[in-house]
């Protein structure tokens, strides 16, 4: 009976300090405005589940002021993720939806990735991500077949980008005839580009494409062509994996090694060096705030999937991108140039 007197007290100590924090971690946001930070002009779904998590968290926490985005665009990302990590305060103020291959860039790019991609938090991601590369319906390569033998001019944003680095591998590995014309700002400017003729193919995230450009692939004015993830997407069944238009094995493994940010998706962050406590507040508030049925209204509302992986996940998923073979990684990054 001692042993189990004791054995009770010492489980109500632990969660009274476990409630004291979570407690202490919650009032710290009382008056406080928590900055959401994503890499990319407004328009794309990194835009759009940032806009998504301020309104959620603005919600989900007592007392918080306010909840902003603040849009960081620059490099594919990397400008706002290089700033995240190194300069942004580390009190859990300011947040991210940081690109989901930052890991993968760390190992391909060490110059340019200032950052250790093991160190930043995941608070929680809003859903895994495939991106869908699109070509306008008036194209003259019509099919993937015909994309061997025929000129396609696909633009991109820069070789940072996803843009760039998915249509470059396949030409790469699978002798596709794309000619990569680089320099537009972001999603919203090659969509355009797009849809005037200006060129004939783009990639961008699906849940971009579902939201911007849903009228147009009903009228077959945009036709999705091949799509980049780990598994295809529900809502593209019919539409193959790039890994699935290549022969080789080790080809197919370095395009799933650059494919595994998918599984990521659009992912709240904080910075390194956050109070363990306050880690775990945050990661509580987005589980409870993605459970939420008013917020997953909100979520279907604005034409958002919203298939939660809790924040730990996530971290774990970083982890093994972040132990791939070097030579998959070498592979990958020859195709990229």
């Amino acid at each position: 009976m001692k042993y189990t007197t004791a054995l009770i007290a010492a489980v109500l100590a632990a969660s009274g300090a476990t409630s004291a924090k979570a407690q202490s971690s919650g009032d710290f946001y009382k008056g406080k405005t928590i900055r959401v930070m994503v890499g990319f002009n407004p328009g794309g779904s990194y835009d759009f589940y940032a806009r998504l998590a301020a309104e959620m968290l603005k919600a989900h926490i007592p007392g918080l002021e306010a909840a902003i985005v603040e849009n960081r665009p620059g490099a594919g990302g990397l400008v706002a993720t290089n700033y995240f990590y190194n300069q942004a305060p580390k009190d859990g103020l300011a947040l991210a939806v940081l690109p989901d291959t930052i890991a993968n860039t760390q190992l391909m790019e060490p110059t340019n990735s200032k950052w250790d991609v093991t160190k930043i938090n995941y608070i929680g991601s809003f859903a895994p991500v495939n991106s869908a590369v699109l070509r306008r319906g008036a194209a003259p390569a019509k099919s993937i077949h015909d994309m061997k033998k025929i000129e396609v001019i696909v633009g991109c944003s820069g070789k940072n980008a996803q843009s760039y680095q998915f249509p470059a591998m396949l030409k790469a590995f699978g002798g596709y005839q794309f000619k990569m014309i680089c320099g537009y700002p972001g999603a919203k400017e090659y969509s355009i580009a797009l849809e005037r003729g200006e060129i004939d193919m783009v990639s961008s995230a699906w849940a971009t494409w579902r939201v911007t450009h849903r009228a147009q692939m009903e009228k077959g004015e945009m036709v999705p062509v091949f799509q980049i993830g780990l598994k295809r997407d529900a809502e593209l069944k019919d539409t193959p994996l790039m890994q699935e238009l290549v022969e080789d094995p080790k080809a197919k493994q370095a395009i799933e090694f650059v494919s595994g940010g998918t599984a990521i998706g659009r992912a709240l962050s904080a910075p390194p060096g956050l109070p363990a406590d306050r880690v775990a507040f945050l990661r509580a508030t987005f589980d409870r705030m993605t459970s939420d049925p008013a917020m997953i209204e909100q979520a279907k509302k604005r034409n958002l999937q919203l298939n939660p992986t809790p924040g730990v996940e996530i971290q774990a998923i970083s982890a093994r991108i972040v132990a791939t073979p070097k030579e998959i990684i070498d592979l990958a990054a020859k195709a990229f140039q």
